[in-house]
């Protein structure tokens, strides 16, 4: 049986679908807390930019989770796409064949590309990989967030995840079994190993004082704060174990899941 906590480190992102990877972004910001201490912001190393861009934050979180230390990563974007979605383009259900096919028709992690410059048509084929608003994973109807292809409104993750998605490739791809993508690497996460998991600060809107953070700052310290706090008391074993009929975590398995949504939400 887990023994809790199980992790030693929490990090809290809030991303950005803004610009291009290699741009310094004032909405992409990170926290960080430990066992013991709270939540504090990680600024990027003095060679970056003033802020942190998506390739930089990308491989500072390489470089970290490759120190073997468990720390529970939480990212504020979709870690995939609709049942549907696979459907509808003929796709295995399988996440990593996913993520490999998505890069090569949404290359955003490229130099210099927008999303929007792929939903243009003006690089990679994103005509061919699309999907429509009203389609909506399992965790999305739960917890009532707006679907990953909800361009254009507030509160839309849309670029979020057609930006960030890459990067999970690419940290998968880095630290290879040392990393456990939740839940696409199963429900129960083995001891010892750091997770990467998709989170929805909305969820716990209000749990903390905003003090002097802007929005962006306070959503990454949500996250942060929240699994730690889930984390001391018990609470997270349940957020990475929900007790989803099987049909739905089959689903679930290949739409991915909000970390803290629960099947009655």
């Amino acid at each position: 049986m887990t023994i809790y906590p199980s992790f030693t480190h929490y990090i809290g992102v809030d991303y950005s679908g803004a610009q291009t990877a290699d741009t310094g972004l004032k909405g992409l910001r990170v926290y960080s807390a430990t066992l013991q201490e709270e939540p504090i912001e990680v600024l990027p190393p003095p060679a970056h930019t003033k802020y942190w861009s998506r390739a930089s934050l990308a491989e500072w979180l390489a470089s970290t989770l490759a120190n073997n230390a468990p720390t529970l990563v939480g990212i504020d974007h979709g870690f995939s796409f609709p049942l549907r979605y696979f459907e509808a383009h003929h796709l295995p259900p399988d996440w990593s064949a996913f993520l490999d096919d998505f890069q090569v028709h949404w290359p955003t992690d490229g130099r210099n590309i927008y999303v929007d410059f792929v939903r243009d048509g003006l690089v990679g084929n994103g005509a061919d990989r699309s999907g429509l608003s009203r389609w909506r994973r399992l965790t999305e109807e739960r917890c009532g967030a707006k679907s990953v292809f909800h361009f254009d409104v507030p509160g839309s993750v849309a670029k979020s995840t057609h930006s960030g998605l890459p990067w999970l490739r690419y940290l998968r791809s880095k630290l290879g079994d040392r990393l456990h993508c939740w839940p696409f690497d199963g429900w129960e996460v083995a001891a010892g190993k750091s997770v990467l998991a998709e989170a929805y600060p909305s969820l716990w809107k209000g749990h903390f004082p905003v003090q002097a953070r802007t929005p962006d700052q306070q959503d990454a310290y949500t996250i942060a704060a929240m699994m730690q706090q889930a984390d001391h008391n018990g609470q997270l074993r349940a957020w990475l174990q929900p007790a989803l009929p099987p049909n739905m975590a089959a689903v679930a398995g290949v739409e991915g899941w909000i970390l803290g949504v629960t099947p009655t939400d």
